[in-house]
Parts: structure tokens; C-alpha cells; sequence
């Protein structure tokens, strides 16, 4: 019987069960009625478009100060465009700090002009500029 090996990443675990746990959550959330809003794998890490090759940066949910922690006023502004560019720029900061390597895979016209400026302030070449200095 054939069987197909999958890695989850650079680690070892005692059993299997905990692997499987992780297949199942990966792999539910793709078939329709799982997710209460469909089009929330849009920002998902990985996810094709927007985000292709980033970490899904923070997170926010209900009520808007939590432990004296308040969700950023874009989020609450209603403004979408201003947000899906929050958005990104806080999943490049967070894939350039976290998985650098992830950035290696963008083509350059993957990136624009904010893009770029986002990862110079967070100290990361973009440009062969940066790269030679």
C-alpha cells in the first residue's frame, strides 16, 4: 500500500496523534460550511494573492480594549482599503521578522513601493542597493 509522507516542519514529535490533529485543522477548514466566512482564508497565511508567501500578521477580535490593549484605529475606521494595506504591511513585518526565508520566494514586482519601504524600516534588503550595503 502506498503511503505518503508529510512534514509539518523541523521538529519531532513523540506520536503521530498531535500530526494528525494539525492535517485535520489544515485540511477541514478548506471544505465549504467549516469556516463561518469563507472568504477569511483570503488573509491566511500562505494563502494564494495578497498574501502569497507571508504570515498572516495580527489578529483582533471583540471588544475593541482587551487587558488595556486596543485594536488599532484602522481596524475600527471602516476604511477597507486602508485596512487590507495595514494588513499587509503588518504580514511583512511579521514574515521578515519571523520567517525571513519566506520573502527569498517574492519577485520583485511582487512587491511595491510601500512593500519595499515597509522592509527597509524593518531593516530587510529589497533592493540590490540595499543588498550591496
Amino acid at each position: 500500500m502506498p503511503v505518503d509522507e508529510i512534514s509539518l516542519g523541523d521538529f519531532v514529535l513523540a506520536g503521530g496523534e498531535v500530526a494528525v490533529l494539525v492535517m485535520i485543522e489544515a485540511i477541514g477548514r478548506l471544505l465549504p460550511g467549516v469556516l463561518g466566512n469563507a472568504d477569511s482564508v483570503a488573509d491566511d497565511s500562505f494563502a494564494p494573492g495578497a498574501m502569497e508567501s507571508l504570515l498572516e500578521g495580527p489578529v483582533y477580535t471583540k471588544p475593541p480594549v482587551w487587558r488595556e490593549r486596543p485594536v488599532p484605529d484602522i481596524l475600527l475606521s471602516g476604511h477597507h482599503g486602508a485596512i487590507a494595506r495595514w494588513r499587509r504591511d503588518e504580514a511583512i513585518r511579521r514574515t521578515a521578522r519571523h520567517r525571513p526565508d519566506l520573502l527569498a520566494r517574492l519577485a520583485p514586482e511582487d512587491l511595491d513601493e510601500r512593500d519595499r519601504a515597509v522592509l527597509r524600516e524593518a531593516g530587510f534588503p529589497v533592493d540590490a542597493e540595499d543588498m550591496a550595503d
